[in-house]
């Protein structure tokens, strides 16, 4: 199957599925002599393994990672990096009723649509679990670029109606409440109205932000690689993802070039914005602000309430889905598109190296 590696100079291939023997990803690229080891992987894929809150799916899993190649005594030594997580608590029977069924918003039809066949056990390779691989990758690249100085930070803005208060934003808040969102009060609203979708057998959506401070002014191209368009499509590659913005995004329609445009201005560390209108990208490279972006995540399609679907032969049905599933996916999520976009910066700051003579 193409289609599973991500990056050029620093790449990521995963592979797994929800309900196979495990999952994981080879890192290529990463230099040798990084001190690495598997409690560093292991504190970000603890943000997304699932059973830690009400608002995840109640599938218990350690999600404990295990190093096969690439570090020696406790570096990197340059050669392929393989890391893999075992499968310990899938329940592959819940889904016996669904083999010959379409979910609705799910990639059942289109996958039986490429290959001819598919894995109903959860979903196959387009599970969420998939994630696990691109989170355990994401964590080295996070890992490279928080010892050059550049660091995360992301979090929810939106759960359904629910949204964030910027004058009430507290970074501290994110790791204090479930949902991952930077204003307690928010917060508090958000789970009432998760509650209520719980009770009516239904999910939700939301935004997450993430901001990326550090990246030097100088880093992506002009055209095809842009570091926006690769962000992108780190970003949308992540399966629950329908909407990608940068900056101000698409408010963009409703500005003027005189109030969209972000004033230069020369300060004692030397040329700076005014604004970040752009988001800390220009022309498809990094200027040397905050970079700004911001993920559509749809609401999980696996609910309880029932829907008109069809079978495999075209016949019409309905279908309630039962097991255990995220009644949203945004928490799980916030580290997922985190990691991708340590991944598409590490990548293109790798690429640099290549750009000017001296």
């Amino acid at each position: 199957m193409a289609g599973s590696t991500f990056g050029t100079n620093f790449r990521i291939t995963t592979w797994g599925e929800s309900h196979g023997a495990g999952l994981g990803v080879v890192v290529d690229g990463c230099p040798a002599g990084l001190a690495l080891t598997e409690s560093d992987i292991q504190s970000y894929l603890d943000r997304r393994k699932p059973g830690t809150s009400a608002y995840t799916s109640p599938r218990k899993e350690a999600d404990s990672v295990k190093i096969l190649s690439g570090v020696f005594e406790g570096k990197t030594t340059g050669t392929p990096i393989s890391m893999m997580v075992c499968n310990t608590n899938e329940h592959s029977k819940d889904y016996d009723d669904l083999k010959d069924i379409y979910r609705p918003g799910h990639a059942d039809y289109t996958f039986d649509q490429k290959f001819g066949h598919r894995d109903h056990r959860g979903g196959g390779r387009s599970s969420g679990r998939e994630t696990i691989g691109r989170v355990a990758g994401g964590a080295i690249a996070a890992k490279i670029l928080k010892e050059k100085g550049i660091s995360f930070l992301t979090y929810a803005t939106q759960i359904g109606p629910v949204r964030i208060d910027p004058n009430h934003f507290e970074p501290g808040a994110i790791s204090e409440n479930p949902l991952c969102m930077p204003d307690a009060k928010a917060a508090v609203e958000a789970a009432a109205y998760l509650d209520s979708c719980r009770a009516d057998q239904d999910s939700a959506g939301g935004i997450i932000e993430c901001v990326i401070t550090g990246v030097p002014a100088g880093i992506g191209a002009p055209v095809f690689d842009k570091l926006d368009a690769k962000l992108a499509q780190a970003i949308f590659s992540i399966g629950a993802v329908k909407g990608f913005e940068v900056g101000d995004g698409f408010a963009v329609a409703n500005a003027n070039g005189s109030t969209n445009n972000d004033a230069f201005v020369s300060n004692e560390a030397g040329i700076a914005k005014a604004t970040n209108h752009a988001g800390g990208i220009l022309g498809g490279i990094s200027d040397g602000s905050p970079i700004i972006f911001r993920a559509a995540i749809k609401p999980t399609p696996s609910i309880g309430k029932e829907q008109k679907t069809v079978t495999k032969d075209g016949r019409e049905t309905t279908i309630a889905i039962a097991g255990r599933h995220d009644p949203i996916i945004v928490p799980r999520a916030v580290v997922v598109v985190e990691c991708m976009a340590a991944v598409a910066v590490l990548d293109l700051m790798m690429e640099n190296l290549g750009s000017r003579f001296e």
